[in-house]
């Protein structure tokens, strides 16, 4: 059955489709994360939940099996126009009315009304957000995975190489450059533990009805909920959270360590790989970091994205701290605020984790290079060079035998 785009849509219908390449998105949306986190992803992720919320009450017979079927059958986002959606989202403050009314078009007449049962927009919303987060989370660990592992290659390679230790942008004392490659390492694994926590505890359905309370489901509002959240892969939470918004200040406080990391180590690459340093340098492909001005240069580019893409991050996370404090049961605004952060938080982590990877796994390291500077150096030579060495290559050791424990756990990412 054909379906209109929504049922008060003006105009001819135009199905989505993928979206366009914007002028900034080689920048900001590089990687597969920025797919999930997209207009359509967005429109799936909410037709996915009200389908999965009809078969969690079709398994407590609050509605017909045959009706959760029908209603999951016709929940595709490519019958549905999201930018008209979005447009008669104007008339409610949510995208989510507008898109039951579309859906309750594209089923039967008997079906219609099991449309979205007992739900209310911010539940819908609220799941559709912890789905995508999930999704978009995927190929992100998966980018954050291979970064740790290029950065345990480099500790590897480079544990005994010398290189001087810089405190205050001035070399201080001799270390190797496998402990700085080490130390990328453990903030790595220990941001991407913490991702992988926050999506299997605290990315969980929202399910409360019009105030929080499940009245609408008969006195099975628990049983729909744990279904809810069997049918989505989500956590199920011991009561709704509408208006305690610890969850997704959890997945943004998690991403935002992340982007720290990936700044820190963008800056160090930067950094070492200045001309009059020349330590290390983005290997790519001929024309990688060319200057329209001086030819001459070979400009560091993934780092500059990275230090792009994670520099805009803080605020992001700010936005959703500041949107915690809601009003009673449902926030005039502050909840509203949190829906496109969200979504750029994710595909602008998402884009500096694919960026770090492929600047780790081609970064080239001059290990001549890094023994001239610290020769040429005036450090403090109290300290044996042997035997600050001894000590930087040990602490690798630790860093290798810590990873290597993360990478004998189960995989869960």
């Amino acid at each position: 059955m054909d379906t209109a785009s929504t049922s008060t849509s003006r105009g001819p219908r135009r199905l989505s489709s993928s979206p366009s390449e914007g002028l900034f998105d080689g920048l900001y949306a590089r990687g597969a994360s920025a797919a999930q986190v997209d207009d359509r992803a967005w429109l799936q992720a909410l037709l996915d939940v009200e389908a999965a919320l009809a078969r969690a009450c079709a398994r407590e017979e609050l509605i017909p099996a045959h009706a959760a079927e029908t209603i999951a059958a016709a929940a595709r986002a490519e019958r549905f126009d999201a930018a008209a959606l979005g447009r008669e989202a104007a008339r409610s403050g949510t995208p989510v009315l507008a898109l039951v009314e579309a859906l309750r078009a594209a089923v039967p007449a008997d079906v219609a009304p099991h449309v979205h049962h007992g739900a209310t927009s911010q539940d819908v919303l609220d799941s559709a957000a912890m789905l995508l987060a999930r999704r978009a989370l995927e190929p992100l660990l998966a980018d954050a995975a291979a970064c740790a592992e290029a950065c345990a290659q480099l500790a590897r390679a480079h544990r005994a190489a010398p290189i001087a230790g810089r405190t205050l942008l001035q070399p201080a004392q001799p270390t190797t450059f496998g402990l700085k490659a080490a130390g990328w390492l453990v903030g790595l694994d220990e941001a991407r533990a913490e991702l992988v926590r926050v999506r299997e505890r605290e990315l969980a359905v929202q399910l409360g009805g019009a105030v929080g309370t499940l009245a609408a489901f008969a006195g099975r509002g628990p049983a729909v909920a744990a279904a809810l959240a069997a049918e989505l892969g989500l956590a199920e939470p011991t009561l709704p959270w509408h208006a305690i918004r610890r969850r997704p200040v959890a997945l943004a406080a998690a991403l935002g360590a992340l982007a720290g990391v990936l700044g820190k180590l963008a800056g160090d690459v930067a950094l070492l790989a200045q001309g009059e340093v020349g330590e290390l340098r983005e290997g790519g492909e001929p024309g990688r970091g060319a200057s329209s001005a001086m030819p001459h240069k070979r400009n560091p580019v993934g780092a500059v994205a990275v230090r792009a893409c994670t520099m805009r991050v803080p605020g992001l996370v700010g936005t959703l701290l500041a949107a915690m404090a809601q009003e009673h049961e449902r926030a005039a605004g502050a909840w509203q605020a949190e829906w496109e952060t969200l979504g750029e938080l994710l595909r602008l982590v998402g884009a500096a984790t694919a960026w770090a990877r492929e600047l780790l796994e081609r970064l080239e390291v001059d290990p001549q290079r890094m023994r001239a500077n610290l020769d040429a150096a005036a450090l403090d030579r109290s300290l044996p060079l042997e035997a600050g060495v001894a000590a930087a290559a040990a602490l690798v050791d630790r860093a290798l035998a810590a990873h290597a424990a993360v990478l004998d756990r189960p995989a869960r990412a």
